[in-house]
């Protein structure tokens, strides 16, 4: 059900489920939200993943999630942030339309390592700060080696996943 109570009808294939549709986009949306993303991006980018393009417009979305168009733009830009989604011109028109790709967690995941990045530097900083010796310090440098063996890890996670997805899906 859409914030409003009806149920959303996202989708451009008038031959679809809609009501399948619909329980997969709500129900998709609820796990991400509960897992911490904002609900009203979590519903577009679950109408966009289960769209059969990939990519949908503003107009698209808000019709087919009953929403605002501020809702809609809101939301994108959060998931644009978070590089799960993108944006593009539709051909011949000045009107976008917003993409998710096959690779979007993976994209997603590579650009967390800028902030990995960030927060070590900031975590040994307190731990500087704070000392080592105490009892923050020791919270700190717990969380900063933490995050060193995260970073360390995802790459090789990354490489693996690269190998793996070629052996499921081709060059797709």
């Amino acid at each position: 059900m859409t914030e409003s109570g009806g149920a959303a009808r996202v989708g451009e294939d008038p031959g679809r489920d809609e009501e399948s549709l619909s329980v997969f986009v709500e129900g998709f949306a609820a796990q991400l939200v509960e897992a911490g993303m904002p609900r009203m991006p979590a519903r577009v980018f679950t109408a966009l993943l289960a769209s059969d393009s990939g990519a949908l417009t503003s107009v698209q979305l808000g019709e087919g999630l009953r929403v605002s168009a501020a809702a809609v733009s809101g939301a994108v830009r959060y998931l644009a942030q978070q590089h799960l989604v993108s944006r593009e011109r539709e051909p011949g028109s000045r009107r976008e339309r917003y993409r998710v790709h096959s690779d979007q967690w993976y994209e997603a995941l590579t650009n967390r390592d800028a902030a990995i990045k960030r927060w070590q530097s900031a975590l040994r900083d307190g731990v500087e700060r704070l000392g080592a010796g105490t009892p923050a310090g020791r919270r700190l440098a717990e969380t900063l080696a933490f995050f060193e063996f995260v970073d360390g890890e995802l790459a090789g996670v990354m490489a693996r996943w690269r190998v793996h997805r070629e052996r499921l899906f081709g060059d797709a």
